[in-house]
């Protein structure tokens, strides 16, 4: 399937305009701006996440891609979470620092992953008139996975979002949401420099440091 895309990209560039929506586009831009602010450590990614994740509500839902659609909304309230902790959340109710996942995170992370793609993927496939079920919740638990470590600040989020980006682009471009795809493009740059700039963070010296997180 993918092969066959590469092959039609001249074409897909040709018809852009007349699949493009000004909210796509606004979305695009918004979008790319969140992630731009988190990889560099400001909180103002939230309120801008908010605003992106609204308008690709609508957009998702036209493109039938619903378990992305419903993951906005799960979005835009960890963001809501995610701007609280940043702010408070540290020791002493005091600005968060970034500290690595525990393993407790991780193990419970992967097991929601792989029953979310199981069980979400299994309903819209018999449920409704959903495009790639699977891999559609699949990228949608990866993104839950890797949203909270982010409220949390934990640095291996950007990991977690370079795989679902590396899915979500020719996805995205199958559905003929062209911008969006590559905005994911984009994405992947910006996941590479937030990881290396969050290890920058975790480098400084052990005084600057948070507490390290529990296990």
């Amino acid at each position: 399937m993918f092969a066959s895309l590469l092959l039609d990209i001249p074409t897909s560039f040709v018809q852009y305009w007349h699949a493009t929506t000004v909210l796509e586009l606004v979305a695009v831009v918004t979008g790319f701006a969140c992630v731009w602010l988190a990889a560099r450590e400001s909180i103002w990614n939230f309120p801008v996440a908010i605003i992106s994740c609204l308008l690709y509500v609508f957009v998702y839902y036209r493109a039938r891609l619903y378990s992305d659609c419903y993951l906005q909304v799960l979005f835009i309230a960890l963001s809501i979470y995610g701007w609280y902790e940043w702010l408070y959340g540290g020791r002493n109710d005091t600005e968060l620092g970034v500290t690595h996942a525990t393993r407790r995170e991780w193990l419970a992370g992967a097991a929601f992953a792989l029953a979310f793609t199981l069980g979400f993927g299994y309903y819209l496939h018999y449920n409704t008139d959903a495009s790639l079920p699977h891999l559609d919740s699949f990228t949608t638990a990866g993104s839950i996975v890797a949203q909270y470590l982010l409220t949390r600040k934990r640095l291996e989020n950007w990991l977690i979002w370079i795989l679902v980006d590396l899915i979500y682009v020719p996805v995205l471009w199958y559905k003929d949401l062209y911008p969006t795809s590559l905005l994911y493009a984009l994405y992947l740059g910006l996941a590479a420099y937030g990881y290396w700039q969050w290890r920058r963070e975790m480098a400084r010296p052990v005084s600057a440091l948070p507490e390290p997180a529990s296990v």
